[in-house]
């Protein structure tokens, strides 16, 4: 019911593996053992982000950037040209890269995941493409005309395709445009078509997949942006899309990228699952902010089990470096509250340092191997019905800091296991009351301890009162 996915930077990924078994790795000769630590891990589906035909014209914007390549100091310390690639966000066709083996290397790719039971899912852009996309210029009426007065007043609006001729480039609009895309026209019918016949075409290879800036495309965000220049966008793109792919792959699975509190409108327009940036923004806070997670994750059972929760993804900072100390209570809550879990390739392992999605290096990190071991205990537990299927309520937790610290219950049934956290820099000792734990034999609970220590000497039961003691920044999941 809920999914566990990792995202792989594919790029980053198999130059990596090139360099550790000196031999070329594309995707139709992955090594037997990344597939062993997927199916160990416990991963449902393998995200491969960034596998379509790159686009000359975003690496060359990419390259000549101050500000990208300012990023890139950020995380190495030198740069060579081939260290640099256009953004997988700036898409010419949805033609699987040559460089990572093209499209039947794909297919094998796929093959190989579903021998092990694991699902494969794909990036999606439906807000823009790239500069050099394939439909240009034989269809600019797929995108936005832009008037050369727009364009003479802020030439970063737009991109002259043809003399005197402009498009609009694609953007947010809270954001300066993305110079190396254009942004597609759905005030017109036949972008709809056109961009519904990708969508089946990426259907065709894989079994999900991750819909980029979802909400854009969503009609009262289009045309607040962009009516003035395009006129009205007359219906929704993604109830029409979504029901035309299913009908050809029943169980296909939509995840959108989501913002702006767009995560209820999207899922009634048939996502399976949205993104819950909420969470991510409360979670990783600093200091957490309690009161508004506690909030959050009292929302309706309908609306939370289609929620997708991460606490790091190619978009924000490493978890490690963003979250801290709070890091390891942050990941056991995470893979504890229900709904889909967004893993990011390295979170596992501690890594500090942000990869820009325009360069194809990694700088070397440590492995926190504790924090390896917490994943792994974890993934799991969130393997158990209980956590697949269980709803989610609260407890009401007593204690001496309790404007930092909360704790919840997941239910199934006559099952139930506990959640306590405690983000705070000192130690506490967490008092609830709840039914379900009425004469219990404390000796017979487990528990998984973020700072893997034992818990036996920190937990006492005087029914009905749970009484259990936290170290500072640590969480706790207790179950019979």
């Amino acid at each position: 019911m809920f999914p566990l996915v990792y995202e792989i930077n594919t790029r980053i990924w198999l130059k990596k593996l090139s360099a550790i078994h000196n031999r070329a790795i594309t995707l139709g000769n992955v090594p037997e053992s990344e597939f062993a630590f997927f199916a160990s891990s416990g991963f449902d589906i393998v995200w491969l982000m960034g596998v379509w035909n790159p686009s000359l014209y975003s690496k060359s914007i990419a390259t000549a950037h101050p500000g990208l390549r300012t990023s890139f100091f950020e995380h190495v310390d030198e740069i060579a040209p081939g260290d640099i690639a256009s953004s997988p966000y700036s898409i010419p066709s949805y033609t699987v890269s040559d460089l990572l083996g093209g499209k039947d290397e794909l297919v094998q790719f796929r093959e190989k995941l579903h021998a092990y039971g694991i699902k494969l899912m794909l990036d999606f852009v439906p807000n823009h493409l790239a500069l050099d996309n394939e439909w240009l210029p034989k269809h600019p009426e797929y995108f936005i005309s832009l008037p050369r007065a727009e364009w003479v007043h802020d030439p970063g609006a737009g991109f002259e395709y043809m003399h005197g001729k402009y498009l609009a480039c694609g953007k947010d609009p809270f954001f300066a445009p993305w110079t190396d895309t254009l942004q597609l026209n759905y005030a017109r019918h036949e972008t709809h078509e056109m961009m519904t016949g990708n969508l089946l075409k990426i259907s065709d290879l894989c079994d999900a997949v991750r819909c980029d800036v979802a909400m854009l495309v969503l009609k009262s965000v289009f045309n607040s942006t962009w009516s003035r220049l395009s006129g009205p966008m007359p219906q929704e793109f993604w109830s029409n899309a979504i029901a035309t792919v299913k009908a050809r792959h029943p169980g296909f699975i939509f995840l959108a990228e989501s913002y702006w509190n767009k995560e209820w409108e999207l899922q009634q327009l048939g996502f399976d699952f949205t993104y819950d940036m909420p969470f991510y923004d409360f979670i990783s806070s600093a200091p957490v902010n309690v009161e508004k997670l506690s909030g959050h994750l009292k929302g309706q059972w309908d609306y939370q089990k289609h929620l997708c929760r991460f606490i790091e993804n190619h978009d924000e900072q490493r978890a490690a470096e963003k979250i801290g100390l709070n890091n390891k209570a942050a990941a056991l809550v995470f893979l504890t509250a229900p709904g889909m879990h967004l893993v990011h390739q390295d979170q596992m392992s501690g890594y500090h340092k942000k990869i820009p999605v325009q360069l194809l290096k990694q700088a070397p990190e440590m492995n926190d191997t504790d924090l390896e071991e917490l994943y792994g205990k974890l993934f799991q537990l969130q393997k158990k019905p209980l956590f697949q299927e269980g709803q989610i309520s609260w407890l009401e937790v007593n204690t001496a800091c309790s404007s930092h610290c909360f704790g919840f219950q997941r239910f199934l049934g006559n099952e139930y296991a506990f959640v306590l956290a405690n983000f705070t820099a000192t130690g506490i000792t967490m008092e609830f009351r709840h039914p379900s734990p009425e004469n219990l034999d404390i000796d017979a609970l487990n528990y998984i301890s973020s700072e893997d220590v034992d818990k036996s000497a920190d937990m006492t039961y005087d029914a009905p009162f749970f009484h259990v003691r936290l170290s500072p920044h640590e969480a706790v999941v207790i179950t019979p």
